[in-house]
């Protein structure tokens, strides 16, 4: 799945400022970079169709709101890049992460670790049953 950046920035704003609806996102990004109503519009339908975003009708407008969290959504984009390099060598995305952890400090290691021994408790809870 590949992103614009209008798209991106959308996104951005509606984890801030969920739900909006058009107008109310084109109002904020009138004010930041310009843009019509109808561009924002698109960009909302686009978002919705990748099954980012979901609505709900109120009135004549929709409201849209995230339908994924920003940490679930950057571990999607991270497995569409490397998924075709995986099929060649599952160990490259291990290895990968292990090249990024360099630029993490000492509690942003604690942290992955911890989420890392989270999973391990999910996997086995998946084994016992």
């Amino acid at each position: 799945m590949q992103l614009g950046e209008l798209e991106k920035q959308v996104l951005e704003y509606l984890w801030k400022a969920k739900p909006a609806d058009a107008k109310q996102v084109h109002s904020y990004f009138e004010k930041n970079r310009g843009g019509s109503l109808n561009t924002i519009q698109s960009t909302l339908e686009r978002l919705f169709k990748k099954d980012l975003l979901s609505r709900v009708k109120n009135g004549h407008a929709y409201q849209y709101f995230p339908k994924v969290a920003r940490h679930e959504l950057i571990g999607q984009l991270i497995k569409s890049v490397t998924h075709d390099f995986v099929v060649e060598d599952e160990n490259s995305v291990v290895a990968a992460f292990s090249s990024i952890s360099s630029d993490l400090d000492e509690d942003q290691l604690d942290k992955l670790e911890a989420m890392i021994e989270q999973q391990r408790k999910k996997l086995q809870t998946k084994a016992e049953k």
